[in-house]
């Protein structure tokens, strides 16, 4: 197979990373992402209510990974486990 990740795998990394609450920074660095790929997957998350936008300060805002998404997260996790593709 190929090296390069698939949409999956980079929501997948993206989710892990803010399960706990990350910047966007933090998110883009941890996930290995661009900033075009950050905001395009961030703004595709947080409008199917994967990931919420915390602001904890001013200006500081967090993204913290929603119920749905640690669902979306163990699903993902499953399914690749099943297919073997999990710690390659």
């Amino acid at each position: 197979m190929n090296n390069r990740r698939s949409n999956i795998e980079i929501i997948a990394d993206m989710l892990k990373v803010g399960e706990n609450g990350a910047g966007k920074t933090e998110i883009m660095y941890s996930a290995n992402m661009s900033y075009s790929q950050i905001q395009k997957y961030l703004g595709f998350l947080m409008s199917h209510g994967f990931i919420d936008k915390v602001e904890v300060g001013n200006p500081v805002v967090t993204y913290q990974v929603t119920e749905l998404g640690l669902k979306l997260l163990k699903s993902i996790d499953s399914v690749m486990a099943m297919l073997g593709w999990l710690d390659q």
